[in-house]
């Protein structure tokens, strides 16, 4: 829905640093690989720039993640 995506927009602002727990994806940057959130897609896929070069988006209760630190303003 668009409230749930504004939602993820808001916790996951661009320049927030994840960290990759675990992602069911045959191209998955290996578990505590570090990423820069580059937004959310209108799909509610969290758009990620992981630290091994891949661009590969996470999904929000797909994938297994958590915040090392919030970017973005405020």
């Amino acid at each position: 829905s668009r409230e749930r995506i504004a939602v993820l927009r808001r916790m996951y602002p661009a320049g927030t640093t994840v960290q990759l727990l675990s992602m069911e994806d045959t191209q998955a940057p290996p578990p505590g690989t570090l990423g820069e959130v580059q937004g959310v897609d209108d799909a509610g896929q969290i758009l990620v720039r992981w630290e091994t070069g891949s661009s590969l988006s996470l999904i929000p209760g797909v994938d297994f993640f958590r915040i090392v630190q919030k970017g973005g303003k405020g």
